[in-house]
This record gives C-alpha cells, structure tokens and sequence, in this order.
C-alpha cells in the first residue's frame, strides 16, 4: 500500500519522539534535545502543508510538550517517571470519554418528536426487553441528524434512561489523543470497554456528538487520522455484526450529514431527522421552559406559537431566558442591589421586545439541504 506523504512525516515523527523519550530515560540529554527538536519540525512542517487538517492542534500540543522537555533538559530536570504519561484509561477518563454519571432524561422532557422516539423504541427499547422477539437481530447504528439546537443529544441521553444503559459520551478532540499514534488505540480501548459493560449485562449506548468532525469526508487526511477512521470502522462492523448481535448501540449525532462519509453512513441502519419543532411541539416546549416562570395573564401561547415559527428548540428557550433577564434586569435597576423584594411577571410585550431582537438561527435554505439529504438517505 502506497504511504502519503502525511502519512510518512507523520511515522518520521513517532518515530524520533520514541528515540527522544528513549535517550531521556537513559541520560543522553544531547541525543534527547536532538531528537526532540527533530519531531518539533516535523510536526511544524506537518501543520504548514495540511493548515486545515483537524490534527493540527493536537500536532502543536505534542511540539509544546517537546519545546517544553527541551527547555527542561536545558535546566537539568529530570525525565518524569513513566507512570506520569496518561494511560488510555486515564486519558479517557480525562477527556470523559465515559461519563460516570447516568444523565436523567425521561422522554416526557423531550416535546413532540413521535417519529423518532418511535424509531428508536423499534431499534433500541425494544431488543433490550425482548431480544428473543429479534431472530433476524436490531438495529445497532442510529444516526440523529438536523438543526442545531433540536433535541439530538436529549434524545440520546434518554434513551440511556429509559433501558438503563452504560452512557459514553464521545466527540472528535477527546478521541484523538495528543500522544502520537495513540487516537486509534482510544477508539479500540472505547469499545472494550463497551464490550465488558455488555458482558456484565449492561446495556450499552455510545454517543457521539458532531460524528461529521470525526468520519466526514475528507480532501487531505494525514495519517492519523486515517488510522484512527479505520480502526471506528472495523469497531462498528464489529458491532453490527449479525452473527454477534449485542446491546452495544452507535448513536450518532451531526448538523451535517452530507459531510459524512457513505460507508458510514451505510453502518447507521437507522438515520432519523431530528427536525426544528412544529406548533405542537413548540406548545410542549412553551410548556416546559415556562413551568418555573412567573408569567402574567396577558401571556398568550397561541400567539407565541405563531410567531415562532422556525424558531429551534434551543432558540426558544433562549426567547425564555431573555425575557427573564429583561425582567431581573428591570428589578435591580429599580431597587438596591440587596433587595429581597421580588421581580414582576413577565408580560407579553417582554416576549415581543425579545422576538424583535432574536431571529431564528437555522435559515430556509439550510431546512432545504436537510430535507434533500432526508430524501436521498431516510431509513426510519
């Protein structure tokens, strides 16, 4: 197999920050600072050919932690003891790779979207309760895509609730590792962990926000990151595997499915429009931010559901939030800081003063490319 050019600067790099961390064990601070200094423009060099490359900033992490040995060596400190480099349990553990505590979202928090808690009742609730119903198996990839700022990552959370799950929670940064050649070992170490969860009679589900940063198309990869895109993807062929089924689950979330890969896209069985919400589920959202709000009688959630159409939900508990402020605002500029008096509802011309200042955060076009992406690739 032909090695790219990344690809070869890249193992040039691992390969003279080994022989530096080899010599700095030994006492050879010469050789040390040469082979330090060797991967620092190695690593520079990388950077200036591929600007965009998503591995940059973990590249100029690893050239500060060379300038940074280098000066220590300069000083006549000594080499930091193995056990001080993070382990990959530890580097997951620092990244929260794995988070220890369960998130406690129940699907009433989650307004309207009945397709896709459907969706995911048929591949996931269901196969947990009854797998012996499931002879030909389940779904094990689910793909969440849509606006920003529309529920994706709730509903993810809540599913970990409802079949009381082991929940992982993943992006792209906490992946790659700063340690070269070490971002494909964390997505291996990832899923073995997944896998002892499940053998201790665990369901398991692995959440990965923004999967586009991590398995999109990409012009120009650098070897890293093509090592760490086939190593996910013998992971998820491992999961998905027939013959193996397990309660092992993929869910993947993203605001830009045309940006994924499509042999990925393939391995998410279930792909699901999270989309921005309709007057009914504006209703529930109303609903739900308001519940510990003071709100006036003039407040009309008709007329609110009216004019905020388009509007995510992310967006209108921001329209919430703000017309909270105006009010606190309006208090403490009328009264002593210190006041134990209390603010006054808040009133409908709060919310228009709000809707004129705050407009919705997803444009008609970008609806359209979701809708078209939706048509091509929809597996519900």
């Amino acid at each position: 197999m032909q090695v790219s050019a990344s690809q070869e600067l890249e193992q040039m790099a691992a390969k003279f920050a080994n022989e530096a961390v080899q010599f700095d064990r030994q006492g050879a601070r010469t050789n040390a600072i040469s082979r330090y200094q060797r991967t620092t423009e190695i690593l520079l060099k990388l950077c200036s050919l591929y600007p965009e490359a998503p591995q940059n900033r973990l590249y100029m992490q690893q050239v500060d932690n060379c300038k940074r040995r280098i000066k220590e060596l300069k000083d006549g400190t000594p080499q930091p003891e193995e056990g001080d480099r993070p382990t990959l349990k530890q580097q997951a553990k620092l990244a929260q790779l794995i988070l220890t505590e369960k998130p406690d979202i129940k699907w009433n928090e989650i307004a309207n979207l009945h397709d896709a808690k459907k969706a995911i009742e048929e591949s996931i609730v269901f196969p947990v309760k009854r797998p012996d119903l499931f002879p030909l198996g389940w779904p094990r990839g689910i793909l969440f895509f849509g606006p920003p700022g529309c529920g994706k990552t709730l509903l993810a959370a809540a599913i970990a609730t409802e079949i009381d799950a082991v929940f992982y929670s993943v992006d792209a940064p906490s992946i790659m590792s700063k340690w070269l050649g070490e971002s494909e070992k964390n997505v291996a170490e990832l899923f073995a962990s997944a896998h002892r969860s499940t053998a201790e009679g665990h369901p398991v589900i692995i959440f990965i926000d923004e999967i586009d940063s991590l398995v999109g198309i990409r012009g120009d990869e650098v070897g890293g990151e093509v090592r760490t895109r086939n190593q996910f993807l013998k992971e998820m062929d491992n999961i998905l595997d027939k013959k193996n089924p397990s309660h092992v689950y993929i869910v993947g979330a993203t605001n830009k499915p045309w940006a994924l890969d499509e042999p990925f896209i393939r391995r998410f069985q279930k792909r699901i429009y999270v989309p921005l919400p309709g007057p009914e589920a504006r209703r529930e959202l109303f609903h739900i931010c308001t519940k510990n709000l003071k709100l006036a009688r003039d407040v009309d959630h008709e007329v609110l559901v009216q004019k905020t159409a388009g509007y995510s939900g992310s967006d209108l508990r921001d329209i919430f939030q703000g017309a909270q402020t105006r009010v606190v605002r309006e208090f403490f500029e009328e009264n002593n800081i210190k006041s134990q008096g209390q603010a006054r509802s808040i009133t409908m011309d709060d919310f228009n003063e709000i809707l004129k200042k705050r407009k919705p955060s997803v444009s008609p076009q970008m609806l359209g490319l979701y809708d078209k992406w939706f048509e091509t690739y929809k597996a519900l």
